[in-house]
């Protein structure tokens, strides 16, 4: 064992031969322990001869810390000589049989103590380490780490508890277990490695950037650090949790003294520029030791050394608790020594004293010596560590292997190797049940299991082993969740199956069973607790992922389903470890063989569970006044349409409105906020319950067999993880389902360890001790009978549409008539059970809609015309009887398909509802309901589910062998190594451990009839080829021949203790080692005569081959000499006749050749004048037809450039003719503006003579009346001044214009009419005569409108100083003119009285 534990040993390392290593025994002596560290304890020690006092640091489990080994003796071994480093004296390896070999690393002592203890003593005393003393502390650390550093090597773990001082007051850094070598002085490593408070930035930061590195300086950091801790006594965030501190130290600034003022400016400089978080700017420790702290420290340290003894000699020393370390993630928070543990025995059943206390106490003293797991018998006790332990790896997996019981301490895997044995034993198949509390660590036994099952039947297809064990992974990610007691406690039940070959014994295929799901989690988690792992995995991992657009996820926004998480503020390593798992679950996916296609599924219903979480529903009013409700955020309920493949108006319809069927005619109902909600959450249930059922269904068919193997050639081990037991502050449906299946596992071991068991015993006549037993039974009647059964008042509860939660508990507390069941005495919604484990009070709020969980059709329906082929898929499927999705229907399936729901009680036929199309339209259009849809008038309830589920369980457990792993809580916080006894001594005794001691040891766990019994074992002890008779005799001479003790016989089958069928397999084993062996040496001995026969025959036929195959050669050989001679004879003769023939014919031939020359010269010169000849007129055709093309392009180009000359012609012609007939018709238009113009002032002014007329006649009249002789002649002298004022003020005006234009102009000429300034011939007779007229009636005219006039008549004379821009109002059907929006209208008297007096002198021409 030895020789092989070394071979192991090597195997592993490469530095530290194992094999030459001494005993240390023979030198050394081993004191007590002085300190004790991460990976091992320090002791004194003293050589057995001379006396010398050393210093032997112990390392155990060595195959865990091969590399720290190997560190650390690369770094004494090499560089011990420095001063400031420890004497090494060597490695040995003690060898232990019972408990681990032991590395003793012997080196020099350092009776002072740590510089940590120093410190800390001084500050009890409220004293500080002098500065003095510190720089030469520091000084000494840098030279050693500068020795370190130059030598390639990084020590990585450099604090005040790895500075040791000497009893001379010498310091001495130790600890070289997580240094580093490197390959040159500046080279990186990437280890997340080191003590969480002195770690460098850098050095955390390779735990979460894979592609970090670091250099020697992190330890300039962790001298900073320490310096610090020598100052202060204890580092930076030493006030946290040592994950926090890791978050901490890259996030926050450089650490400094918390009161800087008490130390020096050197001091504080030192810090300062040790603690400089990017490594590049940090110095490294050649620099420091010029820094002018350090360089403060006297070069004789001597007397330094000698203050530094003495207050070292005056300390207590004491051993510390070692510091929380890090490596690659995990923590380390110290070892446990297993040196001397406590005797204990491996098998309850083996102790002399059974009860309680001893049973706890040997529980107890097995813990604490890190042996978790017991035997009872052969069922096994595991008991949580609460901490990932080292004994599951290969070596221990090969050590389990085909192993006998006794040879190896208790351990989960033997169990799987039992199990393994005994199905390929007895060819049968076998059961695995996993029991216990949750958090006991059932979960973390069923993987185990696989493992070593998986191990077990290695099959020739190493992917399908691979893809088994990527099975739980996934499935925890989904049916996992943390709870207020356990962070992965599993959610369902789980029945996993490996099917192996019976013969051979290897594992073919695999299929999961899942129960009872608890899907109300998706939507609701009690405070404290999460949703499943998936949600998060989900949430953070898909924000990086390639088409996180199309999963609208975003990291700030809190989400509903998973508000504990996402309303708080992002958790750096959170999302990290979530990212690494939902990596993690890709992979599953990808090495079980889910499709991309279907993955990316999977993704779109999960994020849209989550955004359907996020869909609000805002109160409104229909048209009938009643109460309704809309959508709050439809872009929400866009996106979580989009994911689910529908269409958004149906999921809204189907949301906000429910269909009811009456008379064959569809009547919608608007929901109210409470009902919308409620679909809301049913919608998100069922997705998730249906995917989950999808995907086990979807790894079993990945999983299963082959058609190779049939059905009966295979064996079948099942495994059972189920939830544990839960009593929590607040135990609703959920709890009370899982208690119910707890109830029903005890109920089995009970039946198949107490009952069964005993009645065989009864039935059989066998004298043994009855053991006395808690039987379950009541309970589970309580619970499943019918029609007084809780589950059955229940479901008959669910059933009425005004049940309330109260009725259901006076229901309870009228029909249930059982002790396990009581009253609560205040709250009256509350009742208790007395389970197995314990008295549970039930909350009943909310029973009722859990348990009915019903999904409205509409939503149903839409869901199977989903464009999305795995939503449809998951509502096109039945349900079984468990309510978990067929596994034997095609995913194709048509619109119409729909669930079916076989009632258990079997009392109501189905109902067909019929929709049309025109009640299909009054709802929208939307419902997508075609032909018809059938659905079980009463719905099944969770509990009908339950029901079968149960059943359907015990029937797979029942079919094989069971093997029970009972798994035990040693505290409810979790701790690790900490162990209750009280509350263990609960566990045990509600499970009927002391009970299970009892009957194991007392009674006869194996009973066998006679017939297979013979059958089996016969070939152990009687021998002979005649059949045997199946009698008692035959059964009891076998046994005494096989010297079997503590065995008794009934009357059909022989009992037998849990060890004998051992004893028997050994023994049979055996035998079946010998028979092959004697088969072997058998085949052997054939196999060599027949060989030495056919030897003799190849012999033999070998001669006869040579001798014809010689003769074969020497034919050929002579052959072939006979040819080259001939062939040579013919040569020879051929050269000679050729060269008598040149000889003969050389000047006829000469002749010939000149001829030929005279020929080909000719050939040549008449061939080239040719080719010259041909080449001429080639060119002069080229030259010909390149004249031609250059003609004819001519030709086309004129001729095209003729075409478009004449189209333009056309073209200008046709613009002028267009131009002139614009102009003419502008002319046109503009003339009969004028003339409409004309008309309108003419009219005015005929309407403006008529009111001076009549105001004229009604001045006449009063001045007639007042004196007629004297006003005539008033009248007349008037009317002549009036006429001469209106005349001078007309001339006034036009020598005004006249003036203003010959200044503006520059001319004294006078202004000539227009009519006088144009061509009579050019615009006719007319023209003129009309511009007359508008020259006299302009003057009547507004300034602007004359301005107008005169700009259209060319006239820039007079009124040219005004620029007119806008044209006169005109009169439009003779109603009130138009004046443009600069105009203003006003009456044409009111203008101004220069106007009036122009217009007044033309008067007299009215009248």
């Amino acid at each position: 064992m030895s020789g092989m534990i070394l071979k192991m040993y090597s195997n592993f390392s490469k530095v530290v031969d194992f094999d030459k290593l001494r005993d240390p025994t023979d030198t050394w002596e081993l004191g007590h322990v002085i300190g004790e560290g991460t990976y091992g304890e320090v002791c004194r020690g003293y050589h057995k001869k001379t006396g010398e006092e050393v210093a032997i640091k112990v390392l155990e489990s060595i195959h865990e810390m091969i590399e720290e080994i190997e560190e650390e003796y690369q770094v004494l071994r090499d560089l011990s000589e420095h001063p400031n480093m420890p004497r090494f004296y060597g490695m040995y390896l003690k060898r232990n049989n019972s408990f681990d070999d032991q590395i003793w690393l012997v080196m020099e002592i350092c009776g002072g103590g740590s510089v940590t203890s120093l410190v800390k003593s001084l500050l009890y005393q409220k004293q500080n380490l002098d500065e003095l003393l510190i720089a030469y502390i520091l000084k000494e650390t840098v030279h050693v780490v500068r020795h370190l550093h130059e030598h390639n090597v990084m020590h990585r773990d450099i604090k005040g508890h790895n500075i040791l001082i000497t009893n001379s007051g010498m310091i001495k850094l130790v600890d070289f277990g997580v240094s580093g070598h490197l390959d040159s002085p500046h080279g990186h490593r990437k280890t997340h490695v080191g003590t969480p408070y002195w770690m460098a930035p850098e050095v955390i930061a390779c735990e979460q950037q894979l592609d970090y590195s670091y250099d020697v300086r992190c330890d300039v950091w962790s001298l900073g650090i320490t310096a610090i801790e020598l100052a202060e006594g204890r580092p930076p965030h030493a006030d946290v949790d040592p994950r926090r501190a890791l978050f901490k130290i890259p996030r926050s600034p450089p650490p400094k003294f918390s009161k800087p003022q008490l130390w020096s400016p050197d001091f504080n400089d030192f810090i300062a520029k040790c603690l400089v978080k990017d490594f590049e700017k940090r110095p490294f420790t050649k620099d420091l030791l010029s820094h002018p702290f350090l360089q403060g420290a006297p070069r004789d340290v001597t007397l330094l050394r000698k203050k530094l003894s003495e207050i070292t000699s005056k300390m207590e020393h004491k051993v510390a608790a070692p510091d929380v370390t890090t490596k690659h993630g995990q923590l380390k928070s110290g070892r446990r020594s297993r040196k001397d543990p406590s005797p204990t025995a491996d098998d309850l059943a083996t102790l002399e004293i059974l009860d309680e206390d001893v049973i706890v106490n040997q529980l107890c003293d097995r813990y604490q010596d890190e042996m978790t797991y017991t035997y009872i018998g052969d069922i096994l006790l595991a008991v949580n560590p609460f901490t990932p332990l080292t004994i599951y790896t290969e070596e221990y997996a090969r050590k389990y292997l085909h192993a006998a019981k006794a040879e190896n301490p208790p351990h989960i895997f033997a169990v799987a190797d039992q199990s393994y044995q005994s199905m390929m034993h007895n060819q049968h198949s076998q059961c695995i049940v996993i029991s216990g509390e949750s958090g006991a660590g059932k979960t973390e036994s069923a993987n185990l299991l696989v493992q070593q099952l998986t191990q077990l039947g290695k099959a020739e297809n190493r992917k399908l082993e691979e893809r088994i064990l990527q099975v739980n992974p996934l499935m925890e990610a989904f049916g996992n969740a943390k709870t207020v007691i356990n962070d992965n406690s599993s959610r369902f039940g789980k029945y996993l199956e490996m099917f192996f070959t019976k013969h051979t014994g290897v594992v073919v295929g695999a299929k999961i069973t899942e129960y009872l799901l608890e899907k109300s989690r998706v939507i609701y988690q009690a405070l404290g607790e999460q949703s499943f792992h998936i949600f998060y995995y989900v949430h953070d991992g898909l924000v990086s992922h390639e088409h996180q657009k199309e999963f609208h996820l975003k990291q700030r926004t809190t989400y509903r389903y998973i508000q504990e998480y996402t309303s708080q503020p992002p958790d750096a390593a959170a999302i990290s470890v979530n990212r690494v798992k939902f990596k993690a679950i890709e992979h599953c996916f990808e090495i079980i063989g889910f499709q991309p296609e279907e993955v990316k599924s999977v993704y779109q219903i999960l994020v849209a569970i989550l955004h359907t979480g996020n869909v609000d529903f805002v109160t409104s009013e229909n048209s009938h006044g009643d109460e309704s409700c809309h959508v709050g955020n439809t872009d929400v309920l866009h996106i979580v349409a989009r994911l689910l493949g529908l269409e958004f108006k149906d999921l809204d319809e189907c949301l906000t409105s429910t269909g009811m069927v009456a008379k064959g005619e569809v009547i919608i109902r608007a929901n109210n906020v409470q009902e919308a909600n409620n679909a809301r959450h049913a919608m998100s249930k069922s997705l998730y319950g249906r995917l989950f059922s999808w995907i086990v269904n979807r790894i079993s068919a990945l999983l299963k067999p082959g058609n190779a193997v049939k059905e009966d050639d295979r064996v079948v081990t099942g495994l059972l993880d189920i939830f544990g037991f839960e009593n929590f502050k607040t135990n609703s449906f959920e709890q009370l389902c899982i208690n119910i299946a707890n109830e029903q596992i005890q109920y089995y071991f009970n039946q198949h360890i107490f009952a069964w068991e005993l009645a065989e015993y009864e039935k059989e006549e066998i004298d043994a001790t009855l053991v006395s037993y808690v039987d379950n039974r009541p309970i589970l009647d309580m619970f499943l009978s019918k029609p007084m059964g809780l589950l059955a008042l229940l479901d008959e509860e669910s059933h009425f549409p005004k049940a309330t939660e109260q009725t259901l508990v006076d229901k309870f507390n009228k029909n249930v008539r059982a002790p396990a069941y009581s009253k609560t005495k205040g709250n009256v919604l509350h009742f208790c059970i007395d389970h197995f484990a314990g008295k549970v009070e039930y909350d009943a709020t909310g029973f009722l809609e859990k348990n009915r969980d019903r999904l409205p059709v509409e939503i149903t329906n839409i869901l199977r015309t989903s464009e999305n082929k795995v939503v449809r898929t998951l509502f096109q499927t039945p349900l079984t009887k468990t309510g978990n999705l067929s596994s034997g229907m095609s995913s194709q399936r048509s619109s119409t398909a729909s669930s079916s729901l076989p009632s258990p009680m079997a009392t109501m036929p189905a109902v067909t509802m019929s929709y049309n199309s025109r009640n299909t339209s009054a709802m929208g259009g939307s419902r997508h309901v075609t032909g018809t849809t059938s659905m079980t008038r009463i719905q099944q309830t969770v509990a009908t589910y339950f029901r079968f589920s149960l059943m359907d369980l015990l029937n797979k457990m029942v079919a094989g062998t069971p093997h029970f792993v009972r798994c035990i809580k040693p505290n409810d916080d979790k701790e690790p190594w900490s162990f209750d006894p009280d509350r263990v001594q609960i566990q045990l005794r509600y499970t009927g451990v002391l009970e299970t001691t009892r009957i194991r040891r007392q009674g006869y766990s194996h009973r066998i009839p006679f017939a297979d019994f013979l059958k089996r074992y016969h070939v152990l002890g009687i021998y002979g080829t005649n059949k045997i008779p199946i009698t008692k005799e035959n059964c009891e001479l076998l046994l005494n021949k096989l010297n079997m003790t503590g065995w008794a016989i009934g009357k059909t089958k022989v009992f037998l203790k849990y060890y004998h069928i051992e004893e028997l397999a050994r023994l049979y084993e055996n035998l079946q080692r010998r028979v092959v062996m004697v088969q072997a040496c058998v085949r052997s001995w054939m196999c060599r005569t027949r060989f030495y026969k056919m030897k003799w025959q190849r012999e033999k036929a070998a001669v006869t081959v040579q001798k014809w195959t010689r003769g074969w050669f020497a034919r050929r050989q002579c052959r072939s000499v006979a040819d080259r001679r001939f062939q040579a004879a013919t040569t020879i003769q051929k050269v000679v006749r050729g060269h008598q023939t040149r000889r003969q014919y050389q000047p006829q031939i000469s002749r010939r050749r000149w001829a030929a020359r005279v020929i080909q010269t000719a050939y040549r010169r008449h061939r080239l004048r040719t080719s010259l000849k041909k080449r001429r007129m080639e060119k002069q055709e080229t030259d010909s037809a390149k004249f031609i093309q250059r003609m004819f392009r001519l030709y086309q180009v004129k001729k095209k450039s003729r075409q478009q000359l004449a189209q333009q012609k056309r073209k200008q012609r046709a613009a002028t003719i267009i131009q002139t007939y614009f102009r003419m018709w502008k002319a046109k238009t503009l003339y009969k503006q004028l003339a409409l113009y004309k008309g309108q002032k003419e009219t005015q002014l005929i309407f403006f003579g008529q009111q001076v007329e009549n105001s004229g006649k009604e001045m006449s009249g009063n001045l007639r009346k007042a004196d007629e002789t004297k006003a005539e002649a008033v009248t007349t002298t008037d009317v002549t001044a009036a006429h001469v004022s209106i005349a001078a003020a007309a001339n006034a005006v036009q020598t005004e214009v006249t003036a203003k234009f010959q200044a503006k102009s520059g001319t004294t000429e006078p202004i000539k009419p227009v009519w006088e300034r144009v061509n009579q011939d050019e615009v006719g007779e007319a023209r003129i005569e009309q511009m007359r007229k508008m020259f006299e009636t302009k003057t009547t005219m507004p300034h602007k409108e004359a301005q107008y006039y005169d700009s259209l008549n060319g006239n820039h004379g007079a009124n040219k100083s005004v620029a007119l821009t806008e044209p006169p109002a005109l009169l439009v059907n003779g109603e009130t003119p138009i004046s443009t929006p600069q105009q203003t209208r006003r009456p044409l008297i009111a203008e101004s009285t220069r106007r009036y007096v122009i217009l007044a002198s033309f008067f007299p021409l009215l009248l």
